[in-house]
């Protein structure tokens, strides 16, 4: 696909854009591959909360059965613009071969992925959408497991499963900066012995261990894929400008896309932490 039709132009049609920009995010993006990604035209994406469940109780056979409503709210998500840019050769950009295209496509990829990742895992400012880092922990919000000055087991994983279960959840990820992932999986099961707690897997107790440098060290987030949303626009965009760059003969290759969190059920999330007391 050639990339220099115009200065400033959309240039690629919307499949290309997803097969060149979306998907390839979508596989770089820790955040997108913990938490259910939905598509939407519109700028904002309503998500319902359940914040009471009806309630049902045993009744004797022909006894009237009394009825309970389930409360009900909900979140509006309002995706947020996301860009990156990058300076690629014109010989590069003029090459209609896919290796050309999937180049290009990559570097924009990672550069917005990490940018997503940055958000949802953290508390940017405004216009960034609010990630887990800006959320409450406390009663009827985020859960919280304390794992000491320093992991020394496994057991505030296991706690944390339990937490989230505790309130019909169940935790499909753990993500950690990759420095509390090194010390997890070279965690020994005794004193003196070179046999790791996780046996050489990323995974704890089944749930799957996966690293983002957003995480802030000494964080690692429990994530139930079903109660974590992230919502993409789908007029994602390439455009190329070769003026900027007109005398070097480079190209400026912007591609933007619109992203937001939505978080459903704020109890199933749990938050553990390690560091001073």
């Amino acid at each position: 696909m050639t990339m220099t039709r115009a200065n400033g132009a959309v240039i690629l049609t919307p499949a290309q854009v997803a097969e060149l920009l979306v998907q390839p995010v979508g596989a770089e993006s820790v955040a997108m591959q913990v938490a259910t990604v939905v598509n939407t035209g519109s700028s904002v994406y309503r998500i319902p909360l359940v914040t009471a469940d009806p309630q049902a109780a045993w009744v004797s056979e022909g006894d009237e059965i009394a009825p309970s409503d389930a409360v009900l709210s909900e979140e509006d998500v309002h995706p947020s613009k996301v860009a990156g840019l990058t300076i690629v050769t014109r010989e590069l950009a003029e090459d209609s071969s896919p290796e050309a295209a999937a180049t290009v496509g990559a570097g924009l990829a990672r550069d917005i992925a990490r940018k997503v990742d940055a958000a949802f895992f953290g508390n940017l400012a405004s216009p960034a959408p609010a990630g887990l880092g800006s959320l409450a922990v406390g009663a009827g919000n985020v859960q919280a497991v304390d794992a000491g000055a320093a992991f020394a087991s496994l057991d505030p994983f296991a706690e944390a499963q339990s937490l989230a279960e505790g309130v019909g959840a169940l935790l499909t990820s753990f993500v950690a900066n990759p420095v509390d992932a090194l010390a997890l999986t070279t965690l020994k099961v005794s004193t003196g012995s070179n046999q790791t707690l996780l046996g050489g897997q990323r995974s704890i107790n089944g749930v799957p261990l996966l690293t983002s440098p957003s995480v802030p060290a000494g964080t690692i987030y429990g994530i139930p894929q079903d109660r974590a949303v992230v919502v993409v626009r789908e007029d994602a965009t390439v455009e190329t400008d070769s003026s900027v760059f007109f005398t070097s003969d480079r190209v400026a290759v912007k591609a933007v896309m619109r992203v937001g969190f939505g978080f459903n059920h704020l109890a199933a999330l749990v938050k553990i932490t390690t560091g001073p007391d």
